[in-house]
């Protein structure tokens, strides 16, 4: 598709767009190692911040509870997590990654960059540093309180 073929649509879709693409590049590399798009995102949670509650992966991930936990019992059965007891506390399970993720994360990351290489293809460096400047700042932006979110 030619950029004259892309209907101009306003900013919120087209990263929507970039980002329904992104996944389902990655979902169609990574059926090789057997994990999907919200599987890798769970991964990564856990490689960047350790092992976690399964109800703190449910909020990093945005994500019902319930979906998270259907989520972790899907990738525990394929080896990828595991649910141990937290010590203080019996009723919570921290979520772990095994020695199958530490062995695999190098080539799942790997798919994941050469995705964003092919998406920022043909753009300056100075263009895709500018681009993910402009995006952490407004995720910095949006991630404020507003005075609505004060009355819910």
């Amino acid at each position: 598709m030619s950029e004259c073929d892309i209907p101009r649509e306003s900013l919120g879709f087209l990263m929507q767009d970039v980002t329904r693409l992104l996944r389902k590049r990655f979902e169609g590399q990574a059926a090789e190692l057997g994990l999907t798009s919200a599987q890798w995102r769970l991964l990564v949670n856990l490689m960047r911040h350790g092992p976690l509650p399964q109800a703190r992966l449910a909020e990093l991930l945005e994500i019902e509870p319930i979906s998270l936990s259907r989520l972790v019992d899907r990738m525990a059965e394929a080896g990828w997590v595991e649910r141990r007891p937290d010590p203080n506390d019996r009723r919570i399970r921290i979520v772990h990654a095994t020695d199958q993720t530490r062995a695999q994360i190098g080539a799942a990351r790997h798919i994941a960059d050469s995705i964003y290489a092919e998406a920022l293809a043909g753009l300056p460096p100075d263009a895709t540093e500018m681009m993910t400047a402009m995006l952490r700042r407004m995720i910095c932006n949006l991630s404020q309180p507003t005075e609505t979110d004060h009355d819910r």
